[in-house]
């Protein structure tokens, strides 16, 4: 069975593609192709994996309006299923770690979202051991991004194919991106690869700059929200054939972003840990390469945070 979407209040099926553009911050630096994905409805680019698998649910009868559906997440697909579940007309519950800024928490309130918050010390595994005991609660639907097929294959049928319309040549060298949930590097790879072209996948690896981390199975710094690791059943190495990391520190991934912010780019810290990375990914490949990254998402859910430090003392 197949249900129509409601037909009112909703522009989700209407949006245009996010534009992809050029970004050279000095003549030092490679040019490199960047998806502004901050331009999405939510201000991130998991308003895509949102829309593409709760608008599937609904279409298969899987979710309707009694329905809640539950999420796991420290921020943006919080704020991404929050804001399709209000497109949709069902109820939403972010289940997310203590210590979130609270502009995201704020955000999720505002499209209507409940959330359940679980000890800071357990991080996201807290989090999503807390949905899988809200799903047994009738009614209830769990999209799984860490763990769901239709996380990276939103972006093959829908962001990879945008790319390839987008970008001079219409071929791509690279992709590089950060890993939460692995699904948009995954899914650009595939999506890409299935447009012909021959490309190499980097991971862009934040390192914690005051040394060594001592949290167990994670070597990624916490100072850039939303790159996890040792979570997503989506992503492993192996995945992708010719895999290459990059390693950034955090403190330069977040100069990175200031200068960003400062040149009329409204993004997040992850924004400038992958255009770290597509640099040296750019002196990798040689002159003339064509690299592709993602801009993530927007700077308003970081104000309370430290990529504003030097903002709100100023402004003191």
């Amino acid at each position: 069975m197949v249900i129509q979407l409601p037909a009112r209040n909703t522009y989700l099926h209407r949006l245009s593609p996010t534009p992809l553009v050029p970004i050279q911050l000095d003549a030092e630096t490679p040019v490199i192709w960047a998806k502004l994905e901050f331009l999405n409805p939510s201000g991130s680019t998991k308003d895509r994996i949102a829309r593409y698998i709760l608008e599937k649910a609904w279409r298969e009868g899987r979710i309707d309006v009694n329905t809640m559906v539950v999420e796991a997440s420290s921020g943006s697909t919080s704020i991404a299923m929050a804001l399709a579940c209000a497109q949709l007309g069902v109820r939403f519950t972010a289940v997310m770690p203590e210590g979130v800024s609270n502009e995201r928490v704020l955000m999720i309130r505002a499209y209507g979202g409940a959330i359940r918050f679980t000890p800071k010390e357990l991080g996201i595994m807290g989090a999503l051991a807390e949905t899988e005991v809200l799903a047994q609660q009738p009614d209830t639907f769990l999209p799984r991004q860490f763990s769901n097929a239709d996380n990276p294959r939103a972006h093959q049928m829908g962001t990879a194919r945008e790319i390839l319309d987008q970008i001079p040549g219409g071929s791509v060298d690279a992709v590089v991106s950060g890993v939460g949930t692995g699904g948009t590097i995954v899914g650009l790879f595939d999506g890409l690869r299935d447009g012909g072209c021959a490309l190499t996948p980097f991971l862009a690896r934040p390192v914690n700059s005051s040394g060594p981390l001592d949290a167990e199975c994670c070597s990624f710094s916490g100072r850039i929200p939303g790159v996890v690791e040792c979570v997503s059943e989506i992503f492993y190495e192996d995945r992708l054939p010719g895999l290459q990391t990059i390693e950034v520190q955090d403190v330069d991934a977040i100069a990175t972003s200031r200068r960003l912010m400062a040149r009329g780019f409204p993004v997040g810290p992850s924004s400038g840990l992958n255009l770290e990375a597509a640099f040296e990914a750019a002196r990798r490949l040689g002159p003339g390469a064509r690299v592709v990254t993602v801009f993530p998402d927007r700077m308003e859910r970081y104000f309370t945070t430290e990529l504003f430090a030097p903002f709100t003392a100023a402004a003191k």
